[in-house]
């Protein structure tokens, strides 16, 4: 699809077409669609950001939401390497002698009145970021140096950037922070909500993988482990994938086992819903059931703890809870 403006031709991105749904947290929901109502004929929607840590569901709610008001998404992802032509228009060689101009997923969406998701946006230079600067005032447009024009915003165009909590970024701009607003921020959900992505995401799963999980993503959360449920999705799949190669029902807790050391480290084993031995030092060579049913730390898994990675996702070496501390259905808000 192509269409012309100020004589020259711009041949635009496709949606993006995601199969993924916005599970509980419906406040979330309401204040990002409020910020992008317009209430009045005067009125501007305006531009949020979605602040929380990786792997909470910033991208997922942005795009349930754009989908809910029936618009096409655009998702962009934002990189150390973004440049200002790589978010507005970007030339392409094409034959001899002649340029192809190629508009960018948020171009597309300014000029079709979609929904453009500016994905991990404070991995972007501040250079980046000021071409953007007039399409996050009253102004909405942007001008392409490389194309030479103007293009301005559909009266349907809504944007949104996500923005992980961590320290690999770049701090924004005061003048871009002020445009970037309401700040929305992303936390872990509670127990019964992410029971509940986790059987969306997995609905082949057994109930019984799917509490384990659930189980230890809370207590990872009550001592502020940065596990997200992202990492629980990963750890199910990956068990239920090795449990379909064993037979015995010990295997279960086994391939859990395995799956969060290799997912997110051994150490990450403090957090499961007992206390296990640590890899290594003083576990015995045969797994020994436990009364809840789930077999202890087993040679397969501490094989696999021996050879696995040796390392965590944590982001603070010291916890603040120990490892026998009981599951949480909530955490520090």
């Amino acid at each position: 699809m192509t269409v012309e403006i100020e004589g020259v031709s711009l041949h635009l991105a496709h949606p993006d077409e995601l199969a993924v749904k916005w599970v509980g947290q419906d406040e979330l929901m309401r204040q990002l669609l409020a910020a992008w109502m317009v209430v009045h004929e005067q009125d501007l929607p305006m531009n949020p950001r979605l602040l929380g840590k990786p792997g909470v569901g910033k991208t997922t709610l942005a795009y349930a939401a754009g989908r809910r008001m029936g618009r096409e998404v655009y998702i962009l992802q934002a990189t150390l390497d973004t440049r200002p032509e790589d978010l507005l228009v970007t030339p392409v060689i094409e034959g001899e002698g002649s340029l192809r101009y190629v508009a960018s997923p948020l171009v597309t969406a300014m000029l079709r009145g979609g929904i453009a998701i500016l994905d991990e946006g404070n991995r972007m230079s501040e250079k980046s970021w000021a071409s953007l600067a007039p399409l996050l005032d009253n102004r909405r447009y942007v001008e392409s140096i490389v194309a030479g024009i103007k293009i301005k915003a559909h009266p349907h165009f809504r944007l949104v950037a996500t923005m992980n909590d961590d320290a690999s970024t770049f701090e924004l701009p005061e003048y871009i922070h002020s445009r970037l607003q309401p700040q929305i921020f992303i936390d872990f959900p509670e127990r019964d909500e992410e029971l509940h992505i986790l059987r969306e995401n997995l609905p082949f799963a057994e109930d019984r993988i799917l509490n384990y999980v659930t189980d230890f993503l809370q207590m990872a959360h009550a001592a502020d482990e940065r596990y997200t449920v992202r990492d629980g999705i990963n750890i199910a799949r990956f068990a239920i994938k090795l449990k379909s190669l064993a037979t015995q029902r010990t295997h279960e807790g086994e391939a859990l086992e395995i799956a969060i050391v290799q997912v997110l480290g051994e150490e990450a084993l403090r957090y499961v819903r007992r206390n296990r031995p640590s890899c290594g030092a003083g576990a015995s060579s045969t797994s020994r059931p436990s009364p809840d049913g789930w077999s202890s730390l087993s040679r397969s898994a501490r094989r696999s703890c021996g050879n696995g990675p040796r390392w965590s996702r944590s982001s603070s070496p010291q916890r603040s809870k120990p490892p026998g501390h009981a599951p949480s259905t909530g955490f520090p808000r």
